[in-house]
């Protein structure tokens, strides 16, 4: 095991890994891969991979754990949760370091994830006191109950984009509510998104067996939706990947809830402040070099605010810094891999005009506008996921409408005016799931309902009380009466 981060962390001591088990199937030293810096290429470690054979033995080591779990007092496990939020805080610098080096984000970025971290977590406590039935009428003299229950093993599958962040939301939720998980980050985020959680909740006092970590791949992950044992899955990915795991799911009718990719657009209506605009545009396009579902995909502007406004995002852009966000106080980071990179670079150059950027150096790309972009301009229709900002105009309310829904993803949308009505007037003509009125695009708080239609994923299965018991429970309905009633035979 090797590892050439400044200094080891109490937390994520690379040196701890092998005696960790974190409650899995499978140990670690036994399949690793390299823990990769995209800044640099440097290795920073090992970390442990598992194979679509470990899944039976941490599902079914799960589905034996659960049910004591699920009969543990509420003030139990939510005391669990509160401590996990309260770790995520106190070792916020060791997981900063990590969110930074392994997954390419900047300060800022990694602060983001580890305060949504510890608020799920505080979130989550708070759901295992939370209603979980009701009491309904009867037509015969008994007593009538609903009431949710734990679905028992939830798997979950998070990308590499927001390690943590698009892990903990279904990790802590599902545990608060009773169940059992096994978790399964990208490989190329394995620590902060993976075991940063598994020692976080280790040291939170969670009961063995209860979260299984397996980073892996997309047979790990199709391994896990087929597991019998497995009876929900969490999955965010992209939308082809998201179709691949419904199939799958539908066939076994489990419930599988899906957030999906994103190609969101951004309404500068003709009253708005264009430098305001431009400021919330460069950071709903470039933030985290653009790898976010949220992303501003797309900049429907007025047209008689479009030169102002492409020459203040241009400005904008060519003043960003590039580079290592670990060594060097920068804007944007590395985009995660090489062909993400390829696949970025191919999308700009396949129409439009390039006002700024469009150029990379090893796996830093610059921020870059494209103007001259229409309907079927490839960096327009699909979901770049890079830090790249089409932009076209409008000349009408109506014309901006019928091109921001004129797309097959629906996850959010953003509206820069200065009547806040009438851009909750347009927001309702828009379908998506998350709406911004005089703001961008990215924004996520644990107790907010978070989804989104369309090809961008099943509605809001995560935050907020209602939309995590949806997810993560079943319904019983109960009945009870003094003595069993006349029956004719």
């Amino acid at each position: 095991m090797s590892t050439e981060l400044s200094s080891p962390a109490s937390l994520l001591d690379p040196s701890i890994w092998d005696s960790c088990r974190f409650d899995g199937a499978w140990h670690p030293s036994e399949t690793v891969r390299p823990v990769v810096e995209p800044a640099t290429g440097a290795v920073l470690a090992h970390a442990a991979v598992a194979t679509p054979s470990d899944i039976a033995g941490a599902a079914s080591a799960a589905a034996a754990a659960q049910p004591a779990w699920a009969a543990t007092p509420f003030h139990v496990r939510a005391a669990v949760l509160r401590r996990a939020g309260d770790l995520f805080e106190a070792h916020a610098a060791e997981i900063h370091e990590w969110l930074t080096r392994e997954s390419g984000a900047v300060p800022m970025k990694a602060g983001f994830e580890t305060h949504v971290a510890a608020a799920e977590c505080h979130e989550a406590a708070a759901l295992a006191s939370s209603p979980i039935g009701e009491v309904i009428p009867s037509e015969s003299p008994r007593l009538s109950m609903v009431r949710r229950v734990p679905v028992g093993v939830v798997g979950v599958i998070a990308p590499f984009n927001a390690p943590l962040i698009l892990g903990i939301r279904s990790v802590a939720a599902a545990l608060a509510l009773g169940n059992a998980v096994v978790l399964k980050p990208d490989p190329r985020t394995a620590v902060c998104g993976g075991v940063a959680m598994a020692r976080v909740f280790e040291e939170a006092g969670l009961p063995a067996g209860l979260l299984h970590l397996v980073p892996g791949g997309p047979d790990v992950g199709e391994a896990i939706v087929t597991d019998p044992n497995v009876r929900v899955v969490s999955f965010t990915g992209s939308t082809r990947a998201g179709r691949a795991v419904a199939e799958a799911g539908g066939r076994l009718l489990k419930r599988v809830h899906l957030e999906l990719g994103g190609n969101s657009a951004l309404l500068v209506l003709d009253d708005a402040d264009v430098e305001a605009a431009a400021s919330a545009a460069a950071f709903g396009s470039f933030f985290h070099q653009g790898q976010i579902c949220m992303t501003v995909g797309r900049h429907l502007v007025h047209e008689r605010l479009h030169d102002a406004f492409v020459a203040a995002l241009t400005a904008k852009a060519e003043a960003m810094t590039v580079g290592n966000p670990f060594t060097d106080k920068v804007d944007l980071g590395p985009v995660i891999d090489a062909s993400q990179r390829e696949k970025i670079h191919a999308l700009v150059t396949a129409g439009g005009q390039v006002t700024t950027g469009g150029t990379y150096e090893d796996l830093f790309y610059r921020p870059t506008v494209l103007t001259s972009v229409d309907s079927g301009t490839p960096a327009w229709r699909e979901e770049v996921f890079g830090p790249v900002a089409p932009v076209r105009t409008f000349a009408s309310e109506d014309e901006a409408v019928h091109l921001a829904a004129a797309s097959e993803y629906g996850l959010s949308l953003g509206i820069v005016t200065a009547d806040v009505m009438k851009g909750l007037d347009l927001a309702e003509r828009i379908p998506t799931g998350i709406v911004h009125v005089n703001d961008q695009t990215v924004g996520d708080e644990a107790h907010a309902p978070f989804g989104g239609v369309r090809a961008s994923g099943t509605g809001a299965r995560f935050g907020g009380r209602a939309a995590n018991t949806e997810a993560f429970t079943e319904t019983r309905w109960i009945t009870a009466q003094s003595h069993p009633g006349p029956y004719p035979w």
